[in-house]
């Protein structure tokens, strides 16, 4: 079984994060990239899962909801992850996001 335990924790990280973060720092953009991290990761669960099918967009669901908005993602794709060369661009991208987010 393919080890995903670093995206995992990564997301965690990004997560705690983000629950710690006051809320003009939502505002001013960490919120925007957690939902872009959270969408684009669904989007390649969902592309694994049904290729043929055109993936959804996962839904905005406020600002505060985002941090559990990238762990059901980041489980959801871990799920479906085939490598760890898929892991670890993974786990990139958390990383890329965090940074941007200024979390």
């Amino acid at each position: 079984m393919l080890d995903t335990t670093p995206l995992i924790r990564a997301v965690d990280h990004f997560a705690d994060r983000l629950r710690a973060a006051p809320q003009s720092r939502l505002q001013r953009g960490a919120a925007a990239e957690a939902l872009a991290l959270a969408r684009e990761m669904s989007r390649r669960a969902q592309l694994v899962e049904e290729p043929a099918a055109e993936p959804r967009l996962m839904p905005d669901a406020g600002m505060f909801a985002v941090a559990d908005q990238i762990m059901v993602a980041a489980h959801d794709l871990a799920l479906v992850l085939r490598s760890e060369d898929e892991v670890a661009e993974a786990v990139e991208l958390v990383e890329q996001a965090r940074k941007k987010a200024g979390v």
